[in-house]
C-alpha cells in the first residue's frame, strides 16, 4: 500500500488505534527547513577541558513515556564510559526545536572524552511519527534503547503523573474511570492509551531501523532487579562490564532500588514511584481486552514476548 501523507498518518494515530504505514521518505512537517548539511558539525565540536568535546549521541533512549526512561538513564550514568544528557531535549519530536539544526542539538550534549559514548533520552520520540526518519538522517547506525512496561500499568502511571501535576497547579482533576470510559465504552482516543499501542509505534520505527539496532529494556524487570537488564544494555552498546550489584541498594521507604556510585548514594526524584489509583475491575478488563491483540502484534514484530496480561 502506498505511503500516506504525514498529516493523515498523524491524524490516524491520534484518532484511531490502527497500524501505521511507513512514513514517506524525506517527508517533513509544515514549515520545516532543516539543512542536514549541519551533520558536518561533528567536526566542529566545542572543546572542554582535558580533551573533552560535545558530541552527537551514539545512543538514544527513545521512550516510552512512564516506562522508566529516567531510571535507565541514571543507572547507565554509573558506567565510566557513558556521558548522559541530563535534560530531555525533544529535538526530533518538536518541530520548533528540530528547525534549529543539529549544531543546536549538539550544543546541548554533555562534554565527553573520546572513549565515552553520549546518550540522550526523550520519551516522546517513540510515539512521534517523524522522529525515526529524523534520527536516521542524523545517524543511520545509531543504537536505540527502548524501555517498556506493561501497557496498562503505563496508562495508569501516565494518568497519575498528570493527576498530580494538575493538583500541584490547582487545576481540576477527574477520576481515572471518567477518562478511560466514555458513554460506556473504552475511550481509545485518550492519549495515554494511544501511547501504549506499542505495535503501532514500533511499526514506524521498523520502517527506518532494523530490529537489531533497537534494544528493548524490560521496564518492569529493571525496577525489580536492575543489574541483569543493565548488563544486557552494556553488551548492546559494546561497553565493557562495569556496572555491578553493589551499585544498587533497595530503599525500603521509597519501595524501589536507588543508586550507589562514586562514593555517593542517590534515588530517583520524589515524583517517581507515586502510588497508582485503584481502578475499577470492569474498566481494567476493558483495557486488557483492548490491548491483547496489540500486544500480540508487538510480540510478533520484535520476536519476543512479555508477561503482560
Amino acid at each position: 500500500m502506498a505511503c500516506l501523507l504525514v498529516s493523515v498518518i498523524l491524524l490516524v494515530l491520534q484518532m484511531h488505534s490502527v497500524p501505521l504505514e511507513c512514513l514517506p521518505e524525506g517527508t517533513k512537517a509544515p514549515g520545516e527547513h532543516l539543512d542536514l548539511r549541519t551533520r558536518d558539525v561533528i567536526n566542529e565540536t566545542q572543546t572542554g577541558s582535558l580533551g573533552t568535546t560535545q558530541r552527537l549521541p551514539q545512543s538514544i533512549i527513545i521512550g516510552v513515556r512512564k516506562g522508566g526512561t529516567r531510571a535507565l538513564l541514571e543507572m547507565l550514568d554509573i558506567h565510566p564510559q557513558v556521558a548522559v544528557a541530563t535534560t530531555e531535549v525533544h529535538f526530533f519530536d518538536w518541530d520548533q526545536n528540530y528547525v534549529k539544526g543539529l549544531e543546536w542539538y549538539q550544543g546541548l550534549m554533555p562534554l565527553s572524552q573520546p572513549h565515552q559514548i553520549t546518550v540522550e533520552k526523550t520519551p516522546g520520540y517513540f510515539t512521534s511519527a517523524l522522529a525515526p526518519e529524523r534520527i536516521r538522517a542524523m545517524n543511520s547506525s545509531i543504537k536505540l534503547l527502548l524501555i517498556l512496561r506493561d501497557p496498562i500499568e503505563r496508562v495508569i502511571s501516565d494518568y497519575t503523573q498528570v493527576y498530580y501535576n494538575r493538583l500541584e497547579n490547582h487545576k481540576p482533576v477527574q477520576a481515572i474511570e471518567n477518562i478511560l470510559v466514555r458513554n460506556g465504552a473504552l475511550n481509545t482516543r485518550y492519549k495515554a492509551i494511544q501511547r501504549s499501542l506499542y505495535d503501532v509505534h514500533m511499526h514506524n520505527w521498523l520502517c527506518h531501523f532494523p530490529l537489531e539496532q533497537i534494544h528493548i529494556v524490560d521496564g518492569d524487570t529493571l525496577i525489580q532487579d536492575p543489574l541483569p537488564e543493565l548488563q544486557k544494555v552494556e553488551r548492546f552498546l559494546s561497553l565493557p562490564p562495569r556496572i555491578v550489584s553493589s551499585n544498587f541498594y533497595f530503599n525500603q521507604t521509597k519501595g524501589f532500588y536507588c543508586i550507589r556510585s562514586d562514593g555517593r548514594e542517590r534515588c530517583l526524584h520524589e515524583s517517581k514511584g507515586r502510588p497508582h489509583p485503584a481502578v475499577n475491575s470492569t474498566v481494567l478488563q476493558q483495557l486488557r481486552s483492548y490491548f491483547t491483540e496489540h500486544n500480540h502484534n508487538f510480540y510478533r514484530m520484535i520476536k519476543r514476548s512479555f508477561s503482560w496480561h
